[in-house]
């Protein structure tokens, strides 16, 4: 489960750390996360099992489901599959640092079954919500 905030720098290879609580590992073994690039100007980070589910989702739309396909194309295009390396971090690629505009630093926001990975500035001006907005965010989940 991803909860909570985290500021990371970027180093010069592109690597950022990830929270130890979010080091994850499937009941297979496998470690292998899926990052995508998100339509808010950010990336998506699904961890091994949430990326198995998704891929088992992708393979259900039909080759006949042109806006599917043409959805899966346009995102995946931009993706990025990655293990953690043993001081548990990841490489991003420079497509996804560039979509997310990450310079030095970068935001890693946990969202329960995934994590986002913002730039600092992006993630400053998305989080000035006004307490309206929130609290009718709050009530679609009932809380």
């Amino acid at each position: 489960m991803f909860v909570g905030e985290f500021r990371h720098a970027l180093d010069p290879k592109g690597r950022l750390t990830i929270p130890s609580s979010w080091r994850l590992r499937t009941e297979g073994g496998g470690d292998a996360y899926l990052a995508l690039p998100d339509v808010g100007g950010y990336i998506t980070v699904y961890g091994p099992e949430m990326a198995l589910q998704l891929k088992e989702r992708i393979a259900q739309v039909g080759m006949s489901d042109l806006a599917g396909q043409r959805a899966i194309a346009q995102i995946m295009s931009g993706a990025q599959r990655f293990s953690l390396d043993k001081a548990g971090r990841i490489n991003l690629n420079t497509r996804l640092i560039e979509h997310g505009g990450i310079k030095k630093e970068a935001v890693l926001l946990g969202k329960m079954a995934s994590f986002s990975i913002f730039s600092a500035e992006v993630y400053e001006a998305q989080t000035k919500a006004d307490p309206q907005t929130l609290a009718a965010a709050l009530s679609r989940f009932g809380l």
